[in-house]
């Protein structure tokens, strides 16, 4: 338990960024739980959430900064399975998210006209197309060949 009875002084420092991630979860959960999916208005609650969102981070610059924050945590969330070695779809899931934060990355380092940095960033991306080309070759021979179904 926590609150008020182990932190009677409240939130302290040191707890800050678990507590701050708690309620992402919180948030990101009621977003799920609000949000249509697979129905025909799942675009507009997609869309509704995002304008929520805009109102609050209205400076292009640090929505940029928010946008790759979250696709970092995204991409250790997919890999996270809790075993030695992660599943192929994981890593080629892991690798695929890691191409959003390089892409974006390099984006914002061309804008900055940080052309070293662009190139770093274009490079990491490009290796982590072959992870995911990788993965997905790895998960489709651990599945096994196709089975033809009867009358193909």
């Amino acid at each position: 338990m926590t609150g008020p009875f182990l932190r009677p002084a409240g939130p302290q420092e040191e707890g800050r960024l678990h507590l701050l991630g708690s309620l992402l979860a919180i948030t990101e959960r009621e977003i799920t739980a609000g949000t249509r999916l697979a129905e025909a208005d799942e675009n507009e609650d997609v869309l509704d959430t995002l304008l929520g969102w805009s109102a609050q981070v209205a400076d292009p610059s640090l929505a940029a900064d928010v946008l790759v924050n979250r696709l970092q945590r995204t991409a250790i969330q997919v890999s996270r399975s809790g075993e030695d070695q992660p599943a192929p779809g994981r890593d080629a899931a892991f690798a695929a998210v890691t191409i959003a934060v390089y892409a974006l990355s390099a984006q914002l380092a061309a804008e900055d006209g940080d052309a070293a940095a662009t190139r770093r960033f274009l490079d990491a991306a490009q290796a982590a197309l072959i992870d995911i080309s990788q993965g997905i070759n790895h998960l489709r021979v651990a599945i096994g060949p196709a089975q033809e179904e009867p009358g193909d």
